[in-house]
């Protein structure tokens, strides 16, 4: 069962390997040896990381297990680290689970929700996202309409099978009458059977002859009475004769007209009053500043004026500029109703031609039609007046036998068609009970779905109370006990009286954060999936209390891997050097913390 692990780049380790046995993994090593690299390798190979070192190009992480063997490679392309291969967690939603509650390293977001003394609602149930309950709720509602609509059917059957039973006997027993009858009226007289026959054949050409004028009787009624519908829709249609091009022209070339003119007067406009504004008229203008008023040179006649002259004639300007925007705004309308009316004529032209169009291709088909029936109704006379002549050349008798001969066929079609609807819905029905089972499941399916928030709330709340009275009479904390809320806010008590975090212990935060993980691996069943526990950041726990936490993991996964720093005691684990790995603060005189 032993994993081995090989690291090519791969956060701090340049170069590599180790083995993993079952149950405690102790990587001892002081800082910057890579012990938190190798857990970002085990997450690597999980694909849930791709923490390839800095400066490098590419990077790999070859995990062999005794079931299967996982190569994941690193790259980087354009700033972007990518990742390919076939991580040993196959899906989103398992390394989703993992990497919040398996995954405890120095990142993980639920230590540090704690840490920061933040609500942990949402990174307990951040998996919940990926399972799609509300898309699983609105298939397992499709599924039970589908159901439900059968059910329906089956139910129905069942109500109508009593009805079609009775019919069948009905029928079976009729049919003996009539061929006890048809006994009765059989003679063996010579050349009766062939006369009988011709008359039997020429009663059903005659009826399909009548159905048939029946039929294009009904489809002539239709086809007039639709075309009389379009030609009075063609005859109240009214086209506006009006040519409106020539005074559309004119008027676009009119509202051009203005708008050239609106645009150079606007431009003398702004320019002057621009130069009024700003005072700058000493640019345009000599300016004789007087006591009263100044006097100055019209920068456009050379005449001599005052300010409030150049004033009035710039607010006539802007009047003129208000005028010729009504003339721009009186033509636009103008051109816009033009084009209205012009579209106007056109759409009605248009529907003029289909309803031309069509008036001629219904009138074909009405002669067409009203043709083939007169042909149908020659062929249905001359089929009557020989099913007459035949009547008439057969004994009353032979007449007889056969129309019981007609009836007991026409019977025999109702019995087998009655015969194979029971059959038919006596298979419907006996699906009922299966339907009605599957309507129940899928409706305690979509219970489920909705409650399953609810419920992993509630066993991660559990979870976290049962590992609070597990583990905390095993530590000296500093407090009496923790709970999540019903909010997910984590609440600790201390002699009696709810505590804040902040006046708890470095250590005893980071315990805190692993529990509450611990609590999400437990609700998700993150042990069915994730084979491996990966704890890192544990400097702030005494020895004591690593020993003890430790102890306390070993059996919640079958892998558990943590770091540890050379002072502490030795554990009873599989011992994990870094001394034979290449690492990146061997290239470096002084290498910045990780």
């Amino acid at each position: 069962m032993t994993w081995e692990l090989h690291l090519r780049n791969i956060a701090g380790i340049r170069e590599g390997e180790t083995r993993l046995e079952p149950g405690l993994n102790a990587v001892r090593g002081a800082n910057w040896q890579g012990k938190s690299s190798l857990l970002h390798g085990i997450e690597t190979a999980m694909g849930t990381e791709k923490p390839l070192t800095e400066g490098e190009a590419n990077g790999q992480v070859d995990l062999s297990t005794p079931e299967e063997s996982t190569v994941v490679e690193l790259a980087r392309e354009n700033g972007t680290v990518t990742k390919t291969g076939e991580p040993y967690l196959e899906d989103d939603y398992t390394r989703t689970c993992a990497s919040l509650y398996a995954f405890l390293g120095t990142d993980n977001e639920v230590r540090a929700a704690v840490r920061r003394d933040e609500n942990v609602e949402e990174v307990l149930t951040r998996p919940l996202d990926l399972e799609n309950i509300d898309e699983k709720i609105a298939d397992r509602k499709d599924e039970r309409r589908q159901i439900e609509a059968e059910l329906g059917r089956a139910k129905e059957a069942a109500t109508e099978l009593p009805s079609l039973e009775e019919e069948l006997t009905r029928l079976e027993t009729r049919q003996e009458q009539l061929r006890d009858e048809r006994d009765e009226l059989e003679r063996p007289e010579e050349g009766s059977d062939e006369s009988q026959e011709e008359l039997t054949d020429a009663r059903a050409e005659r009826d399909e002859a009548a159905q048939r004028v029946e039929r294009l009787e009904a489809t002539i009624e239709r086809t007039a009475a639709k075309l009389e519908e379009r030609r009075d829709e063609r005859e109240s249609l009214t086209v506006p004769e009006t040519n409106v091009d020539s005074d559309l022209a004119d008027e676009r070339e009119a509202l051009s007209d203005v708008r050239r003119k609106l645009d150079l007067l606007e431009t003398v406009y702004s320019a002057n009053k621009r130069i009024l504004d700003e005072d700058h008229l000493e640019l345009v203008s000599d300016v004789d500043r007087g006591l009263v008023e100044d006097t100055i040179s019209c920068w456009v006649c050379g005449n001599d004026a005052t300010t409030d002259d150049i004033e009035s004639s710039v607010v006539a300007l802007g009047e003129r500029v208000a005028e010729l925007r009504s003339t721009v705004a009186e033509h636009e309308q103008r051109v816009e109703e033009l084009e209205e009316t012009r579209q106007e004529a056109e759409r009605a032209e248009r529907r003029k031609r289909d309803l031309d169009d069509e008036i001629a291709d219904l009138e074909t088909k009405l002669a067409d039609r009203e043709e083939s029936l007169e042909r149908a109704t020659e062929r249905h006379e001359q089929l009557a007046g020989r099913v007459e002549t035949l009547s008439e050349s057969v004994a009353a008798e032979n007449e007889r036998l056969t129309e019981v001969e007609s009836d007991i066929r026409l019977l025999t079609v109702d019995y087998e068609e009655t015969k194979e609807r029971i059959e038919k819905l006596e298979a419907r029905a006996e699906q009922q009970s299966n339907l009605e089972s599957e309507y129940e499941s899928l409706t305690d399916d979509i219970e489920q779905l909705r409650n399953r928030k609810d419920e992993r709330k509630r066993r991660t709340r559990e979870a976290f109370d049962a590992a609070i009275r597990d583990i905390l009479p095993k530590f000296n904390a500093g407090f009496e006990t923790a709970r999540l809320t019903s909010d997910f806010d984590l609440v600790v008590a201390r002699e009696g009286r709810e505590a804040s975090l902040d006046a708890l212990s470095e250590g005893e935060l980071e315990l805190l954060g692993i529990l509450v993980a611990l609590a999400g691996h437990e609700a998700f069943g993150v042990a069915e999936d994730v084979p491996v526990i990966l704890l890192d950041r544990l400097g702030a726990l005494s020895d004591e209390n690593l020993h003890l936490l430790v102890e306390y993991l070993r059996d919640r996964a079958p892998y558990l891997v943590f770091t540890a720093y050379p002072e502490y005691d030795e554990f009873d684990a599989n011992e994990i050097s870094p001394e034979t790995w290449r690492v990146v603060s061997n290239d470096m005189e002084y290498p910045s913390p990780r």
